[in-house]
Formats: C-alpha cells, sequence, structure tokens
C-alpha cells in the first residue's frame, strides 16, 4: 500500500492511497458472498449460484461497487493507525479502480489548523463580586413558605391572593389579537414582577367576571429608548386565598431535617447557600469572558464543516434536554438560526483549546485518569479500573485536557474584582447625562 497526506490547506488536507489488488482481495471476495445471497440465476435456487457464474455476469458491477466500500474502510483504518484527526465529514473525491490490478483513492478532510497563538497570557478580565443581600435571604424565605402554604378557594380578589384566568391580548379597538390567547394562566399577586396595572384593576373582581389591563415595554437600542404598549383583558376562572404557615423553629427544624435549630441559624444557611452560588455564578461569568477574549484575540475563520459538525451536535444536545425536561422546541432550521453563532464560537474555541495545549505542552495521560478514578471511586462505590476503562469509552480525556487548558489560563490572568450593582449605577448616570445633553441641545435647536 502507498499513501501520502497532502496538505491543501492548513484547515484541509489529502489523504491519497493505492493499493495492489492482492491487498484488497479479502474484502472483494466478501462483497461476491455478500451478493450472492441476493442474486436469483435460472436453474439456481437463490444465493446458490456458484460463484465463477456471478463473477462472469456479474463480475465487473459487484467489484466497482466494493471499491467505494473498500476505500472508505481502508480511510478510516489509516485514521486510526496514523492519527489523522479528521474534525469533520471527509469526502472522498477521485477513486481509481482497476479490477485485477489496483485501486487509487483521495479523501479530502479538515483538520484542526496549527495556529501561532497570541495574547492569552496577563489578560486583564473583570470578574463580579457578588454578595448576599438581605433582600435574597427575605424572597427565599417567602418562597420557602410560599411552597409550604395552603390554598382556599374564595369568591373576590383580595391583597396578596392568587387567581387563575384566560388571558387575551386585545387590538386598539379591542378586538383580539390573532394568535395571543392564554388558558388557564395562575396569577399571584404576591410576586413583586406582577404588572402594577393588573393589580390595581383586579381588586374586588369575583369568579366569571372580566377586567383589562396595560402592560408597557420598554426597551433600549443603543441610546434610544422604544416603548410598546399592550393591552390585554382577562376573564377570572378561579379565586384562592393563601394561608402561610407559622415560621417558627418548629417548622424552620422540619424544612431542614433538623439542620437548623433556630431561625438565625436557617437564615445563616440560606445566606451561606446564596453566597456559594453567588461565587459560583462569578465564576463562570469570568471564566466566560476570559475564554471569549483569548479567542477574540485570535480571530480566524474556523473550518466550515467543523462548524457545521459543532452546529448538530449542539442541537441534539437541545433537544435531549427538551425532551429531559418536557419542552417544546422550535423546528431544527429555527434551532440551527439560534445557536449558528454559538456553533461558531465553540468550533474557534476547540481550536484555540487544541493549539494552547501544544504550545504550552498540557496533555492527559493515564495517570490523570487514575487520579481521576480513584477521587470518584471513594464518592460512588465503583472500582478505580471500571471508571478508567468508562473515562477512556467516553473520551474523558478530551474534557480533562480542557479544564488543565483552562486553568493554565486563569493562573495567567490578571483578576480585576468589580462591583456589578456600582457600575450599573455609573452607567446609568452616564445615560442621563447624555440624555440630558441631547436634550438640552434639542431645546437649543428650538430657540
Amino acid at each position: 500500500m502507498e499513501k501520502k497526506v497532502n496538505e491543501i490547506t492548513k484547515q484541509e488536507h489529502e489523504l491519497e492511497v493505492t493499493l495492489t489488488y492482492d491487498e484488497i482481495k479479502p474484502e472483494i471476495e466478501e462483497a461476491y458472498n455478500k451478493e450472492r445471497k441476493k442474486i436469483s440465476i435460472d436453474g439456481f435456487r437463490k444465493g446458490k449460484a456458484p460463484l465463477h457464474v456471478i463473477k462472469k455476469m456479474y463480475g465487473e458491477s459487484i467489484e466497482y461497487q466494493a471499491s467505494e466500500t473498500i476505500s472508505n474502510k481502508k480511510f478510516w483504518d489509516i485514521v486510526d493507525e496514523d492519527d489523522l484527526k479528521p474534525i469533520s465529514t471527509p469526502k472522498l473525491i477521485d477513486i481509481n479502480f482497476v479490477p485485477g490490478e489496483k485501486l487509487s483513492f483521495k479523501v479530502r478532510y479538515e483538520v484542526k489548523p496549527e495556529m501561532d497563538l497570541k495574547d492569552y497570557k496577563g489578560l486583564e478580565i473583570e470578574k463580579p463580586v457578588l454578595n448576599v443581600r438581605d433582600e435574597d435571604v427575605e424572597y427565599e424565605l417567602s418562597r420557602i413558605l410560599k411552597g409550604h402554604a395552603s390554598y382556599v378557594e374564595v369568591d373576590t380578589i383580595e391583597d396578596k391572593c392568587r387567581f387563575v384566568a384566560n388571558l387575551q391580548r386585545i387590538n386598539a379597538d379591542g378586538t383580539p389579537f390573532e394568535g395571543s390567547r392564554t388558558e388557564n394562566l395562575t396569577v399571584d399577586l404576591s410576586e413583586p414582577t406582577v404588572n402594577e396595572d393588573l393589580i390595581a384593576n383586579s381588586k374586588g373582581k369575583k369568579v366569571g367576571e372580566s377586567f383589562e389591563f396595560t402592560f408597557v415595554d420598554e426597551h433600549k437600542h443603543g441610546e434610544e429608548t422604544h416603548k410598546e404598549e399592550y393591552k390585554y383583558i382577562i376573564d377570572v376562572v378561579k379565586i384562592e386565598k393563601v394561608t402561610y404557615p407559622e415560621f417558627d423553629e418548629d417548622f424552620v427544624q422540619k424544612i431542614s431535617n433538623k439542620q437548623a435549630k433556630t431561625i438565625d441559624e436557617f437564615k445563616s444557611q440560606i445566606k451561606d447557600n446564596y453566597q456559594k452560588y453567588y461565587e459560583s455564578q462569578s465564576d463562570q461569568v469570568f471564566e466566560s469572558s476570559l475564554l471569549h477574549q483569548v479567542v477574540k484575540n485570535n480571530e480566524f475563520t474556523p473550518p466550515a464543516g467543523y462548524v457545521s459538525f459543532m452546529l448538530d451536535r449542539l442541537v441534539e444536545i437541545e433537544k435531549e434536554n427538551a425532551k429531559k425536561s418536557k419542552q417544546q422546541l422550535p423546528n431544527d432550521a429555527k434551532l440551527k438560526e439560534n445557536l449558528a453563532q454559538r456553533a461558531e464560537w465553540t468550533a474557534k474555541w476547540q481550536i484555540v483549546l487544541e493549539n494552547l495545549a501544544r504550545i504550552e505542552n498540557i496533555s492527559v495521560d493515564d495517570a490523570d485518569l487514575e487520579k481521576l478514578a480513584e477521587e470518584e471511586a471513594s464518592k460512588t462505590g465503583i472500582s478505580v479500573q471500571k471508571l478508567i476503562k468508562y473515562y477512556k469509552d467516553s473520551n474523558r480525556k478530551e474534557s480533562l485536557l480542557e479544564d488543565k487548558v483552562i486553568n493554565f489560563l486563569i493562573e495567567n490572568t490578571i483578576v480585576k474584582k468589580v462591583d456589578p450593582s456600582k457600575q450599573k449605577e455609573e452607567s446609568d448616570a452616564k445615560s442621563e447625562k447624555k440624555s440630558a445633553k441631547k436634550s438640552t441641545k434639542t431645546e437649543d435647536k428650538k430657540d
């Protein structure tokens, strides 16, 4: 067998292979035996015709058909033997089969290009510092109490009760807005996000009665503020009054499984849990900002086939997640449109990741898998050997390598801690200043 890898571009390679007829003869014979079972020839039972008869009548067709199958198989054999690492579906671009003599073929495939990366060390990246507020604890307490509340049906909507309703958006003339009706919507008036106009207009309403309310959507496009008004009519179906349990030490011990004995201890636990959650979120925001900056500093166009592969994988993940949570998703075309940018960025990051590992000599070996298996075995009770086998079968090395590369980047990054609330205040102040200046200029022009 003769084989050669041609570099078409940094992102696309071509494998050129020539095999003698003797080298592919076992596969040719296998193709004959497979086709023999399907062929009917006069004078013989189906599948029982002698091979020499089949070869005489159908030999050329069977061998030409088999040559493409053999080319694909040999390509993947060479991929494994020579560690070629195609990153998307390869394309058989040329095949030349001469019966009794040879089989030549060429396959093109995309690869992760080698890159000279820059500006990935010494970056200054903002990390939000999120601290638990008293309001967070109080909100969590109210949520817990609500989860243990009891509800009794009543006739009239009162303060902080909940009701079930049919919601219909209407046009300015009072006619229904087509395709915008929601049945059996539960409205909890104790929630802080409930529309104020809805709260005011619902007071005193009874089951079977209707009322209107207006929702104003206000958002910005650059420095311009846009407002859009939505009108709705609500038909009240059912009203329920809420009764909360007594928030005392007995209740605290019950819901905490005796992990907290007093109200203060319980609040402290809530605060700790919130803080851990905030720190986790902060780490995620910081890590995401860092990776996006590294990719941005090394801008390039990733291989199109690899991006398409990533997009298909993201679509399947979304479908699986939706199936588990019993959510409805848009069709594949819409999903792909929504995930296109994410797929392109993911393809870029995976290429940058591999180049970072190469440049910085970061790798994962069996010792890393064994260490991880020992840690997991003590928690799960599964043997180290079984875990190592599972890691190898599921390509766990890839995720471990990514973890190592990300840790390397974090260790070589300057962390700039920021307070998001202060940033928002400063941003709002700047926006107000700009609006004021713009307003003054407009008035001057009028004068």
